[in-house]
């Protein structure tokens, strides 16, 4: 009994001791995490939040049927001046031994729309991609797209690409998914894009930030990835090409 009260303050001095020296690690390491936040979290998420898609987009209708009218030549005969006084002769006078030769008139054409009549669609549409050509945005805006071959360093990497439906049926609703070479992987999905008939197309200009640097990076475009417009032909529904970022 004695020993254990003469030992007893000691191991409460030894537990004091100890309890403060985790509090003071424990208040350390909270100081350090919170520098740490302050310094690095918000370059992170700053990094993530300036990366963005720039779309800008041209509809084309198709061309609206039209009839075009060429009329024959026609022809203009000379009868002569008609009698001075009006009063007719009492004979037939005699032919002239020359007669004057018919001359033609001008040649027109016109071309004249089609009103009033509705054109019958059956079948199936058909979307088609086409990448037209790559280069960069110069701004933040599409309207700035500069062709290149390369995107310089600060620019945008950008490509413009068509959208054509050449089937024989309107094609509703659909959407488009482009894959873009950022530093960290993203697959771009299009908000619903108006119903093109057949013969219409969409031209797009489509750029972004945050691009992987390097030779042969990848953009590819897929119209209807998704599969809600049914289509006579799903093969030619995407097309991709390389881009050179500095």
């Amino acid at each position: 009994m004695n020993i254990y009260q003469t030992n007893s303050p000691t191991r409460q001095a030894a537990i004091g001791g100890l309890a403060v020296v985790g509090f003071i690690a424990l208040v350390a390491a909270g100081i350090w995490l919170a520098v740490y936040s302050t310094r690095y979290v918000p370059a992170v998420v700053n990094n993530v939040g300036t990366a963005a898609v720039y779309l800008g987009s041209l509809f084309t209708p198709s061309p609206a049927p039209s009839l075009s009218v060429v009329p024959t030549a026609s022809t203009t005969i000379s009868f002569g001046e008609a009698n001075a006084t009006n009063t007719p002769t009492s004979s037939p006078t005699t032919p002239s031994a020359k007669q004057t030769a018919p001359t033609a008139g001008p040649r027109t054409s016109g071309t004249y729309q089609i009103s009033g009549t509705t054109a019958t669609l059956s079948g199936l549409p058909d979307l088609t991609v086409k990448i037209n050509v790559v280069g960069y945005l110069a701004t933040a805006s599409s309207d700035s797209f500069i062709e290149a071959s390369s995107t310089p360093a600060g620019g945008r990497p950008a490509i413009s690409f068509t959208v054509r439906n050449i089937g024989t049926n309107v094609s509703g609703a659909w959407r488009f998914s482009a894959s873009i070479p950022t530093q960290t992987a993203f697959i771009y999905q299009s908000q619903p894009q108006q119903s093109l008939n057949p013969g219409d197309s969409i031209d797009y200009v489509l750029g972004f930030d945050q691009a992987n640097r390097g030779t042969n990076q990848t953009i590819s475009v897929t119209a209807n990835f998704d599969r809600t417009v049914v289509e006579s032909n799903t093969n030619n529904n995407s097309a991709s090409t390389n881009i050179t970022v500095q």
